[in-house]
């Protein structure tokens, strides 16, 4: 896979509160989303555009500035709705090639929809539809 692609703009990353998908920003009118893989058995991170892989990398650019470096805003619930949308499926590394990982020592079997929607936070209970009331 290709280094993470440049961005003309400032991209403004936001925390979209998922243990799968942890970060995704609006930028030039697509949705960039980290998914957080089961490290060191995989990269840390790849870098999806509009659900298209385009780059794995243990180290993001420090020009993004995520944590812990800054806190985020959170996304609305809403956009964090057409975040998991997007991204169904996409929770295990090499899902994106139709390949999932199975391996014996990576956990990429528990990267589903469903897990991919609870919160990251344990103070705030969410499902894919917002918070848990």
């Amino acid at each position: 896979m290709n280094a993470p692609p440049p961005w003309h703009a400032p991209v403004a990353w936001h925390d979209v509160d998922s243990p799968a998908f942890p970060y995704a920003a609006r930028a030039d009118g697509r949705w960039l989303i980290l998914r957080l893989n089961d490290f060191p058995e995989h990269p840390l991170y790849t870098l999806f555009v509009d659900a298209r892989a385009v780059a794995d990398m243990d180290d993001v650019p420090v020009a993004w500035r995520l944590p812990p470096r800054v806190p985020l805003p959170a996304l609305t619930a809403p956009e964090r709705v057409e975040v998991l949308r997007l991204m169904a499926g996409l929770g295990p590394y090499g899902a994106e090639a139709r390949t999932p990982c199975e391996g014996d020592y990576c956990t990429c079997t528990v990267l589903t929809d469903a897990y991919a929607a609870t919160s990251a936070s344990p103070a705030a209970p969410r499902d894919a539809d917002g918070p848990v009331q």
